[in-house]
């Protein structure tokens, strides 16, 4: 086994490079496969000829080795001393408490710690820097670092998630001719800094906003019962009444901004805790089942008797099927019954369950379907208002999925209800 092993390795390294060799000499190699078609194009050597001819160069290439392998990248043949440096490198960088590459004069990725590999996934040992992490202001800063001052730059990133670092490139062992164009990138994350600023801000935009109307009221109401309604009992507990109404709706409001900006601070960490989507909602029919029952709807479960487990946080998970369904019921049920399905069949390949909530209500206008998701969008307001509605429940369902990297599916039509799909994964 051991044997086996060292032979895999082996062959590993020496693809890796093989694959480095042609891609340093690129250039060369389009440059002669460009003169091949050109006397081939013009009948000047036998086109079989020049496809014989081309691939022994293009053999060549790969075989031979250039004048001087990078060191840090511990190719065979290399010194001791170039062995003992390229293990220094890569224990640094492993030391590191943030991701960190080291690449070599080439832009070839020699080594990326553990950091790097859970926070990269895409970028590979071997390959070219350029082809994993395509970021213009990265790469223009590796050609600043070369030579030889620092440079330290922001990247962002949007998807699957939006994250920010701080890259730090600079120069391994400049003036070293051993080693001179070895490059380490550190990159920091300052996504969670972001955020907050992000947060704070909107948080102050969307409350000062919404936070008015309701504001206004209260004030007319207080003024009404300190002046022309002071000694009228009949209007003193109406406008007590529309008072409540509209406290009520502040705190609901203040609760679902509370609710976004916690869920928006943990946005690009996912869950792992496993969750049993039956139970759960079973109990969230269960604690909806007298608004239900007021507005003359049924809530219907349906769910395999065998154990459906996802991967997510338990309370996040009972706040996006309780948006759901809350909102099924004040919008879309018109006295009908209510549809909440589980599957372990999700139908999309990399999902492994899926929850469909469906209302067959009145439905609502494909232009509107899209924005749905948005903060604070209401298709009428008016109703929205008077049902105790934010404007803030399908935001939430819609970052509380995407932190648990599933997919929110909205299909509706005027006349036939709406559907709503979740996909979530183990």
């Amino acid at each position: 086994m051991a044997e086996e092993a060292q032979r895999s390795v082996a062959g590993t390294t020496w693809l890796d490079t093989v694959r480095s060799r042609l891609y340093g000499r690129l250039l060369m190699l389009l440059a002669m496969g460009l003169v091949f078609m050109t006397l081939a194009g013009l009948n000047l050597i036998d086109p079989w000829l020049d496809i014989l001819a081309y691939a022994i160069i293009v053999g060549i290439a790969a075989l031979v080795p250039e004048t001087s392998e990078p060191a840090s990248g511990a190719a065979p043949g290399a010194s001791t001393t170039e062995l003992a440096f390229a293990d220094a490198v890569r224990h640094f960088a492993d030391a590191l408490p943030d991701p960190s590459i080291v690449i070599d004069r080439r832009s070839v990725i020699v080594h990326l710690n553990g950091h790097a590999a859970r926070h990269f996934p895409g970028v590979v040992a071997g390959s070219p820097i350029a082809f994993s992490m395509r970021f213009p202001q990265l790469l223009a800063a590796i050609e600043a670092a070369r030579l030889g001052a620092s440079q330290t730059i922001e990247l962002h990133q949007t998807v699957p998630t939006e994250t920010w670092y701080k890259a730090t490139v600079a120069p391994l062992a400049a003036g070293d001719p051993l080693n001179d164009g070895v490059l380490v990138i550190t990159l920091q994350s300052q996504t969670e800094e972001k955020r907050l600023e992000m947060l704070r801000t909107d948080f102050i935009a969307n409350a000062s906003h919404e936070l008015r109307t309701p504001l206004t009221s209260l004030v007319g109401f207080i003024d009404t019962l300190l002046g022309p309604a002071a000694n009228d009992k009949e209007a003193r507990e109406r406008f007590l009444g529309l008072m409540r109404g509209q406290a009520g709706r502040m705190a609901k409001l203040i609760e679902d901004l509370l609710s976004l900006s916690r869920i928006e601070m943990r946005q690009h960490m996912r869950p792992t805790t496993p969750v049993e989507l039956g139970a759960l909602l079973r109990e969230v029919a269960e604690g909806l089942h007298k608004l239900a029952e007021d507005s003359g709807t049924k809530l219907k479960v349906l769910a395999p008797d065998e154990p459906v487990v996802v991967s997510g946080d338990r309370d996040e998970l009972y706040e996006v099927f309780e948006n759901l369904i809350d909102n099924a019921i004040k919008y879309g049920a018109d006295g009908d019954t209510i549809d909440i399905t589980l599957s372990p069949d999700a139908g999309r390949r990399g999902f492994d369950a899926v929850v469909s909530v469906v209302d067959h209500g009145i439905g609502v206008a494909a232009e509107h379907v899209p924005r749905l998701t948005e903060r604070f969008y209401r298709v009428d307001a008016d109703s929205s208002r008077k049902k105790k509605g934010t404007g803030l429940g399908l935001a939430i369902v819609k970052h509380i999925v995407t932190r648990h990297h599933g997919v929110l599916s909205i299909k509706s039509q005027p006349g036939q209800g709406t559907r709503v799909d979740v996909l979530l994964r183990k």
